[in-house]
């Protein structure tokens, strides 16, 4: 999920549909809430690897269709096709691989949570990276705030006792890639003449090419194909990754970015409800209250002062080609979980 900023200017007018900005909204917010218990369902009997690759296969199958209704052009450019890769691999084939193989170890209740800790990294690698982002009080407040949270989450004062490590740092390092895929974004790709639409679709058709060639080379054909395990990939591919893209898109596109991003604090909410009330997973009062931590904190590290507001509504809109999963000022697909 991730996963949102402004997307770039298109040569019509975005679309306005018949239901209402609200129900949309929900309906991402559960979408992306239960792809994690998706991801854990497909991983039960598929490799990592392969829920990966299906994932971007039947996301990328979304996208084309609605490309081709739209009659929107592919992006053009040796250029920007080589940094749709980079992005591809940053923002889809390394997140999306890293919360599969981090499920096999952890709750899909944890991995939710990880996933919104993307905020947090946002905001330390954008002081870093990005000078216009000037740092506040309540904004480095709001980072040492989400920290603890997750310190909380992972039952620190316990000594991290009964939590998988490896599991867990894949899934943090997932919710950082995203992070690290919205800069490279945005240096890269900032002001593309291309729309949203079809950056998203070129970046999810590189990463599909990229699973494509790395899973035959680590993982075996699968010598059966059992059938809840199959449609939960393809649920997640379909719906999971196409389908609320392009949702997100209309979202950010008819009520900005601001609100649009907030369907960030709601997802891991429904990721938590959605393991323990479907998977049956074990739920201790220092993960939700820990979640309620890093979403506070990540609330604070959004805050802007009124001159950094200024400096960013003079900048070029930047693309959104990620998820998940997003979340905070990061691109759409890196959204998605």
């Amino acid at each position: 999920m991730s996963t949102a900023t402004s997307p770039l200017p298109t040569a019509t007018p975005p679309r306005r549909t018949p239901i209402d900005w609200r129900i949309r909204f929900g309906v991402l917010s559960l979408i992306w809430g239960f792809s994690f218990l998706l991801i854990k369902v497909g991983t039960q009997s598929y490799a990592p690897f392969q829920v990966t690759f299906g994932r971007l296969f039947f996301g990328t199958a979304v996208l084309a269709v609605a490309i081709a209704v739209r009659r929107e052009r592919l992006p053009r450019g040796l250029r920007t096709w080589g940094h749709l890769t980079v992005a591809a691999f940053i923002l889809n084939a390394v997140p999306f691989s890293l919360f599969s193989y981090a499920e096999l170890t952890i709750p899909s209740t944890l991995a939710g949570i990880c996933n919104a800790t993307s905020p947090l990294w946002g905001m330390l690698l954008s002081l870093v990276a990005l000078s216009e982002d000037r740092p506040t009080r309540r904004r480095v407040g709001g980072l040492g705030l989400g920290f603890i949270g997750v310190l909380t989450v992972l039952g620190a004062w316990q000594g991290f006792s009964g939590l998988d490590v490896t599991g867990t740092a894949m899934a943090l390092l997932a919710s950082l890639s995203y992070a690290v895929g919205w800069i490279y974004v945005r240096r890269t790709l900032a002001g593309n003449s291309s729309s949203h639409l079809s950056l998203t679709g070129a970046q999810l058709f590189m990463a599909t090419l990229q699973l494509a060639v790395v899973t035959p080379l680590f993982t075996d054909l699968p010598t059966s194909f059992p059938v809840v395990p199959l449609l939960a990939v393809v649920a997640l591919g379909s719906l999971g990754t196409g389908l609320a893209l392009l949702i997100q898109y209309g979202l950010v596109a008819e009520v900005g970015p601001t609100t649009g991003q907030m369907v960030t604090y709601f997802v891991p909410v429904i990721a938590t409800a959605a393991g323990v009330a479907v998977l049956n997973e074990p739920l201790h009062w220092n993960t939700p209250v820990g979640a309620v931590v890093v979403l506070v904190g990540a609330a604070l590290t959004q805050h802007r002062s009124s001159s950094s507001r200024t400096a960013r509504k003079s900048e070029p809109k930047s693309p959104t080609p990620s998820a998940a999963p997003a979340p905070a000022p990061t691109p759409v697909t890196a959204d998605q979980p």
